[in-house]
This record gives structure tokens, C-alpha cells and sequence, in this order.
């Protein structure tokens, strides 16, 4: 284990800056344990990559990023188990080397699974990534561990939890055999795919739709189970493609000053980059996980019942194609969705859901992208949740009204933890809770 003292703790886009007074970088479970025991007030993090302020902000904090081994493999039963501090591309690779796979994954693959799984980190057609986990080593406030397993009631409970009722110390996955995807790629008019919607969720295994603000399309990815061996003639379209995020920063370089000129850059760069199709097949990891994400981004995401989505994209649609207001989005929003869940913070509890994410790619002037701000508004005006992980201003009062288990978990919350030693001053705001505030 390392220490570090009194330094400037700095997230992944340099949006979110605390001081703190003491980090420790930790590599077993004894000093995990210990350090969360003795401290008056602690957070934990790994690769520092969600938009919202959970991670820091406190006098003590803990680096898992060191804390990441394979533990155990049960080829039998395709359950492996691992450090909180893994990286999900490592659980991931080895995962695919026992030609397994977890079932529905992530968009990218450099996150912790502590971070991945305690934020409701989600791929598409399939649980949130927390439902595959079966059992779990918990470290309590007053540093006591728990070994809870998926026939434990509180399991529900810590699947999504922020850490506030404790941190993940090991977690254990079931797998599944892997299998061979064959997708195809391509535009669709809005008027072609949201009709079919439905239809394209009952036939596809695969489901994802890039949709593109001010064009009238989405850029439709769709894909089936195979035969390892089926012959598919591979087309990835034009090798300019791999420029797109070059070309993105260029053309959106100075949109936080002149916003409508973002409704041309979208119409460029969706005749430039998702006007192409393409085909071709792999693992669901190697096809659909994209193992990478620039640092410029800055990122909001909201969730919505699958049957009120038609609603939504309708009035949202409606608001950004509009030029009474600022709210140019760029593209692409990333349209995903998630099987119904019981875990008690998971947006996807107890209803089948659609995922909607609004990226502003200068992550500098994130506070001045109005975009965000709109799509918040219209979520909530739905029902809508936010993805725990990403940008969003919405406070307890909203919380309340669309998550069922809401005073529940908040009630757990305080007897797992009393004296609010896993609170930061941002997640204090969000149970309306009072916590010290560290700025040394």
C-alpha cells in the first residue's frame, strides 16, 4: 500500500477537482477494510471517469486501482470472481478466453467494475451489468465484511448503491457461453425506425440506435446470433470513418459560442460519417464494445419506460430542432435498452427501459451546454431516472417520486452507515443529508 498527502484529486475530463488530505492506494482486502474503519469521512475510486461527483470530495480516499486480481474461475458453473479494482476490459478478456461472455456489456471497457457496478453501468438488449453479479464480499462502514450472495434480499440493495452503503470488495459474475454476432450498420429516417421499434426489439439480439439531432435519421445497429462459422462478407465502410471524433472536434471546436452553429456540424458530420453501412460479426465483446473514450467528452444520460419513449423523443425532437432556444446537441445521442430489473436504484427497476444519452464534446464548457438542461427537464417531466454515473442536477425531491424503493434504500442507508462517513458533500445533497466538507 502507498500514501499519498494533501494533494489536488482530479477526474478524468479535469471537471471535477477536491483536495484531499490523505489517499491510499490499496492492494488487499485487510487495508481496504482498515482504512474505511478508521476514517472519519471516505470515498473510493478507480479510473475516475463518471461525470457526477461520487468519487472524491472527502478527507480520506482510497485508489482500487491496484486492487484488481482474478481470484477464481468455477468452469462448471461459468462464474469467475475478482477484485472491485479490475478493469472491466481485463474480467472482460479473460471472460472471452474461457469462450464465455457476460451477456449485455458496457460501451467501453477502462472502467473499475467497483465504479462500473455501483453506478448502474449498462450495455444494451440485457441487464444492467450489475444483474450478473451472484455474489459479493461487501465492506460495511465500520469495516466489517459481509458475504452476500443473490438469494440475499440485500443484494438488491448494493447492486446500484454509490457506495453509500458500503464498497465492493469482490465480486463474483455468472457467465454465459459465448456466442458469435452478425450485425449490420446504417442510417434510418425517424420516420422508418421508430415505428418498427418494437418489432426491432423482439427480433435483434443486438439493438443500438447512434440517433442524429437535426438530421431526421438514426444511425441503426442491429444484430443477430450466428454460427461461428457463417461466412459474412466483412464491410466497414470507408477508412476515413476512424476520423470521425478528429472531425467532431474541429467542427464543434467553437459551439459553446455560436450553439445554432452545431445544427450545420451535425448535417456534416452525418453526411461525412453515419451515412456509410456496414456488416460484419465477432463476440459481442470484440463487435460491440468500443474499448475506447476521449477525455474530452462530458456526458448525461436519462432513462425512461420503454412504453412512454415514443412520447419523449416526440416532445424532444420537437425542443432541439427548434431555434428558439440553445439546445444544439451534438451528435450522436446514443439510444440503448435494458431489460426490466430489481435492483432497488437501477433505473431499470421493475420496468423494461430505454437509455438516452446527450454528450457535449468540449468537456470545458460542459456548464454552459444547455442541451443538458433540456433533456433533464423532459426526462423528468416522464418519469425519466438518470444513469448514476453522468451529469444531471436533479436532487432528492425528484428522486422520490420515480424510484419505488427510494425511502427504503434511504433508510438502509442510514443504518449501514450513521454517521455519514460515506458521504461526500454531492452525495450528502442527493439524500438530503449533511456530511463534512473537506477543503484544506
Amino acid at each position: 500500500m502507498s500514501t499519498e498527502k494533501k494533494q489536488l484529486w482530479v477526474s478524468w475530463n479535469e471537471n471535477i477537482k477536491h483536495r484531499y488530505k490523505t489517499i491510499h492506494a490499496i492492494d488487499n482486502e485487510d487495508q481496504f477494510a482498515q482504512i474505511i474503519k478508521t476514517s472519519e469521512n471516505v470515498r473510493y475510486f478507480g479510473n475516475k471517469q463518471s461525470s457526477s461527483d461520487i468519487c472524491a470530495g472527502t478527507e480520506t480516499l482510497i485508489n482500487i486501482e491496484n486492487y484488481d486480481q482474478l481470484l477464481d474461475t468455477n468452469t462448471e458453473l461459468r462464474k469467475v470472481t475478482v477484485q472491485a479494482g479490475m478493469k472491466l476490459k481485463d474480467l472482460l478478456e479473460f471472460v472471452e478466453s474461457q469462450n464465455w461472455c457476460i451477456p449485455c456489456l458496457p460501451d467501453i471497457n477502462t472502467v473499475t467494475i467497483g465504479g462500473a457496478l455501483a453506478t448502474g453501468t449498462h450495455g444494451t438488449s440485457g441487464n444492467i451489468l450489475a444483474s450478473y453479479v451472484v455474489e459479493c464480499r461487501f465492506i460495511s462502514a465500520d469495516g466489517s465484511i459481509k458475504i452476500i450472495t443473490a438469494e440475499d434480499e440485500l443484494m438488491d440493495a448494493v447492486r446500484v448503491s454509490m457506495g453509500v452503503l458500503g464498497a465492493f470488495s469482490t465480486v463474483t459474475f455468472q457467465c454465459e457461453e459465448s456466442y458469435t454476432l452478425h450485425l449490420t450498420e446504417g442510417p434510418e429516417k425517424d420516420k422508418d425506425w421508430m415505428p418498427q421499434l418494437q418489432n426491432y426489439i423482439d427480433t435483434y439480439a443486438f439493438l443500438r440506435i447512434l440517433w442524429l439531432p437535426h438530421t431526421d435519421v438514426g444511425y441503426v445497429i442491429k444484430g443477430n446470433k450466428v454460427q461461428a462459422d457463417k461466412v459474412v462478407e466483412e464491410n466497414l465502410g470507408p477508412k476515413y470513418l476512424k476520423h470521425r471524433r478528429k472531425a467532431s472536434k474541429l467542427l464543434y471546436k467553437y459551439s459553446h459560442v455560436v450553439p445554432w452553429s452545431t445544427y450545420f456540424a451535425n448535417k456534416l458530420l452525418y453526411h461525412g460519417f453515419f451515412s456509410s453501412k456496414k456488416e460484419h460479426k465477432g463476440s459481442l465483446y470484440q463487435a460491440t464494445v468500443t474499448k475506447s473514450r476521449g477525455s474530452t467528452l462530458e456526458l448525461a444520460e436519462w432513462t425512461i419506460a420503454l412504453d412512454v419513449f415514443p412520447q419523449v423523443f416526440e416532445e424532444l425532437k420537437t425542443v432541439i430542432n427548434s431555434f428558439k432556444n440553445n439546445s444544439f446537441i451534438h451528435i450522436p445521442m446514443d439510444i440503448r435498452f435494458v431489460d426490466e430489473d430489481q435492483s432497488w436504484l437501477s433505473y431499470a427497476y421493475k420496468q423494461k427501459t430505454v437509455t438516452m444519452g446527450c454528450v457535449s464534446r468540449n468537456a470545458a464548457t460542459a456548464n454552459s451546454y444547455e442541451a443538458f438542461e433540456t433533456i433533464e427537464r423532459i426526462f423528468l417531466k416522464y418519469g425519466g431516472r438518470p444513469h448514476w454515473g453522468k451529469r444531471f442536477a436533479a436532487k432528492e425531491a425528484d428522486f422520490s417520486k420515480v424510484y419505488p424503493k427510494w425511502e427504503a434504500f434511504k433508510t438502509l442507508r442510514k443504518q449501514m452507515d450513521p454517521t455519514n462517513k460515506l458521504l461526500n458533500p454531492y452525495l450528502a445533497s442527493l439524500f438530503a443529508e449533511k456530511t463534512k466538507v473537506y477543503d484544506d
